[in-house]
């Protein structure tokens, strides 16, 4: 009898947690552009509203045909200004090589995690 271990593990145990709020919010950005929203929430603050936006943005993104997804697969992420406000928030503003629309995300640190706060933008 063969087992194969790790086969019941959960996906999001494979992603490395966010130095800091770039790399979270880099992470954020790049799943959500390669379509993998299952580890876009892994760098998301968990609450409701959070929740909401990433199926709204899954729903877009499964709208779009092949060629629209594999636009937004090759994009690349281009970051203007990171912004602290503090030592627990930070502010990046960026938009992607692909639909170029200016966009901001804010990057929370909650008990240690840097974890993107989709339903705030400043």
């Amino acid at each position: 009898m063969l087992v194969v271990s790790g086969a019941c593990s959960s996906k999001q145990e494979e992603y490395r947690k966010a130095e800091d709020a770039l790399d979270a919010g880099r992470e954020f950005i790049n799943s959500r552009l390669q379509g993998d929203f299952s580890k876009a929430a892994f760098y998301t603050l968990p609450n409701e509203k959070n929740t909401a936006i990433l199926k709204q943005m899954e729903r877009e993104y499964r709208e779009k045909g092949r060629e629209g997804r594999q636009q937004w697969r090759t994009a690349s992420i281009n970051i203007n200004e990171v912004k602290e406000l503090n030592d627990s928030t930070t502010l990046i503003y960026y938009h992607n090589s692909f639909d170029k629309l200016a966009d901001t995300l804010r990057v929370v640190k909650l008990n240690g995690n840097w974890l993107v706060d989709a339903g705030k933008k400043e």
